[in-house]
């Protein structure tokens, strides 16, 4: 008699685990959104730039002419040490006060001054990511004053000193390079505002083309 086909026990099923299936999907949860998270912070960190980049020279520029201003900038000429004399001028200068561009070879020692300085020396400071305050014969004593308690407050990559020939004029200056893209700046007011100034020194100072620290920009260095 011919034997009877073996048939094969039915596979029995694994049994599922509710509790261990729920951790699994809040675990997969939890993960996804987290991923979501980091790609919106990512994209927010761009979309406001603050990954790095540029002063916002839009911004600078609108804070000083609400104040009255106006802000000059200009492509970098090459920096160069080729004015011999540090109370001598380049042809190169595009911006009055200058602001980039050949200089001396030696910087002014950083500080607050009652005479004029030579130009060619206080572009070198600008060179290192320092900043200026120059005024005008005719800019009130009073206006001076405030210039000073601004001074006192900003005396790290700050240089400040009268420059008769703005007359009733007060000049910030900075020169900037950023990537491949240098540029000098030069803001010109009838009067001291103080958040046009700082926006102006926020944006600007220490981004010289050749910059140094700013533990290194001190008063007296």
């Amino acid at each position: 008699m011919p034997e009877k086909p073996r048939v094969k026990a039915p596979t029995r099923r694994a049994t599922v685990d509710p509790e261990a299936s729920a951790r699994k999907r809040r675990i997969l949860f939890i993960v996804g959104g987290a991923g979501i998270a980091l790609i919106a912070v990512i994209a927010l960190v761009g979309l406001l730039g603050l990954g790095g980049g540029g002063p916002d020279e839009k911004a600078v520029r609108a804070d000083l002419v609400a104040a009255g201003c106006t802000l000059q900038a200009v492509p970098s000429q090459a920096a160069e040490h080729s004015v011999r004399d540090p109370a001598g001028t380049s042809d190169k200068w595009n911006t009055d006060p200058p602001t980039n561009g050949p200089h001396y070879g030696e910087a002014a020692i950083f500080g607050a001054y009652d005479e004029p300085l030579e130009q060619a020396r206080v572009v070198h400071n600008l060179e290192h990511g320092g900043v200026f305050i120059q005024y005008g014969e005719d800019v009130p004593k009073s206006t001076v004053a405030e210039l000073r308690g601004f001074y006192e407050d900003h005396k790290t990559g700050t240089i400040m000193a009268p420059l008769p020939r703005l007359g009733d004029e007060i000049a910030l200056g900075a020169w900037v390079a950023e990537g491949e893209e240098a540029k000098g700046y030069v803001a010109t007011c009838k009067a001291f505002d103080e958040g046009a100034f700082s926006a102006f020194l926020d944006a600007f100072q220490f981004k010289g083309p050749e910059r140094f620290d700013p533990s290194q920009l001190q008063p007296g260095s």
